[in-house]
């Protein structure tokens, strides 16, 4: 019973082992950076301010168009009031109902909203390319992270490979000791070199799966997530650098994201200076409005007739046609009728009309305009100061990126050369050692030196490709391997 159950448990955990390595993703660094740009909450907040500036926009565009507005009322009076269709005393209740509308369009204002749009229209630029410096930010985060991963995993694997060397080494030495061809401290020294070399294997694998969550983490992913990498093929000749510093310099003035969106912020506040002077002056609008009402005690007279019983008296001078002033008088027949004079009737008798020409000119407004003017000069010189700043940072890091290019270039050279003589050193010393011309100390220290030479290689190879891929991204090179 006891040899089918270990067998069935066995058979269980290689299952959930092969399932768990066949599910892992093999990701490209293109598809964690569009992990990363749908996922990242600083992106998505850049976006939202590239959605507000447009808001603005359309909005200060608006302005220059006519304001129109539309109202409406109705309700009742009870008790002594006042007929809003004769302006007559009256004690009833009445209902009432009124329309009015009412526009108003600005003539001159010192190009006053002009100036406003202009400035609307430099903050939509520099929220654009805010928006473009979070990605790019997102995307140096994931290369830097991403290049970590696989520097870390070839450091695990060349340690797994020295383990792998040492087991093999000292199996072999057992069997010479057995045979009494070697000494037992031989055994005991690589049994001691397998302890050490097992404890730089997990060391290596904890920083491995330490750099792996990091990148899960940059691309929002649940630290659960099934994950690895895949290497770039990259040769040293790709590295090669022709551009100097200043050239570099030249050209990221042009496309880095920071440096645009700090013009455009210059000029957003050279307009805001602009229209805040606009207040200043006299303001010239165009008005016009329109009102209609109803009164339920607008009343109409009907059922008798009037006759004109008016005599001629007389003329003005010898002019028949000009009448003298005379007394009318009218003699009503038939029985009075009092209707509700028609709502539709109220409203196109009552329509009254009014245009008007405003001119405004501000006197003393409580320093307001004023002080406006002065704030709006500040946040133009504080803009201009930020762009040099902008440029400034900017210089520095490029000076500093194309610094550690250029040592990361010598520094490859030398750990590859290195290399290439520690691998012939140690096939030397291996060589004597399996031939008992050596001991052991000289064959570990030798294996030693050559994983170290490997391990500095391995960091070196990765330092130059981020560093050579931050200057690339400076000149606005796409940025993937």
């Amino acid at each position: 019973m006891r040899i089918p159950l270990l067998f069935f448990l066995v058979a269980f955990c290689v299952t959930i082992v092969y399932g768990q390595n066949t599910d892992k993703k093999v990701y490209t660094l293109k598809e964690c950076v569009e992990i990363a740009l749908k996922n990242n909450l600083n992106v998505r907040r850049n976006q939202l301010s590239v959605e507000t500036a447009e808001i603005n926009l359309m909005q200060s565009r608006m302005s220059m168009l006519p304001t129109i507005n539309f109202g409406g009322s109705t309700g009742y009076n009870w008790g002594r009031s006042i007929d809003p269709t004769t302006n007559q005393f009256i004690d009833q209740r009445i209902q009432n109902a009124n329309v009015n509308g009412n526009t108003s369009l600005l003539l001159f204002n010192a190009f006053r909203l002009m100036n406003i749009i202009r400035q609307s229209v430099n903050d939509k630029a520099a929220a654009d390319n805010d928006y473009t410096k979070a990605r790019n930010d997102v995307i140096l985060t994931v290369i830097t992270t991403y290049t970590q991963v696989i520097f870390n995993r070839e450091l695990m694997q060349t340690a797994q490979f020295q383990l792998k060397t040492t087991e093999q080494q000292l199996e072999r030495t057992k069997k010479l000791e057995q045979a009494g061809s070697v000494p037992i401290g031989n055994v005991l020294d690589l049994e001691a070199q397998l302890a050490t070399n097992e404890l730089n294997a997990v060391q290596r694998e904890n920083t491995y799966t330490l750099s792996l969550l990091q990148l899960k983490q940059a691309l929002q992913l649940p630290a659960s997530t099934p994950m690895e990498v895949e290497a770039p093929e990259l040769g040293i000749d790709e590295q090669a650098m022709v551009e100097t510093s200043e050239q570099i310099y030249d050209i990221a003035r042009q496309n880095m994201p920071e440096i645009r969106a700090a013009v455009f912020r210059v000029e957003s506040s050279n307009y805001g200076v602009k229209a805040a002077r606009g207040n200043l002056f006299p303001r010239l609008s165009l008005n016009g409005s329109a009102f209609t009402n109803y009164s339920s005690a607008s009343k109409l007279i009907s059922g008798f007739t009037i006759t004109d019983a008016n005599p001629v008296i007389g003329f003005i001078g010898a002019d028949p046609n000009i009448l003298a002033n005379q007394v009318r008088s009218f003699q009503p027949s038939g029985q009075v009728i009092l209707t509700e004079k028609p709502f539709s009737d109220q409203f196109s008798d009552n329509i009254s009309r009014a245009a008007s020409l405003t001119l405004t000119i501000p006197l003393l407004n409580g320093f307001n305009a004023r002080a406006n003017l002065q704030r709006s000069k500040l946040t133009a010189d504080q803009a201009r100061v930020n762009l040099t700043d902008a440029e400034n940072r900017l210089r520095q890091a490029i000076e500093t990126a194309y610094n550690d290019a250029t040592a990361a270039t010598k520094t490859y050279n030398s750990s590859a050369r290195a290399v290439k003589a520690r691998e012939e050193a140690f096939r030397m010393t291996k060589q004597r050692y399996d031939a008992g011309a050596t001991n052991y100390v000289d064959y570990q220290v030798s294996e030693n030196n050559l994983f170290a030479a490997k391990s500095d290689l391995v960091r070196a190879k990765y330092d130059l490709i981020f560093k050579k891929k931050v200057l690339d991204f400076y000149q606005g090179k796409p940025i993937d391997y």
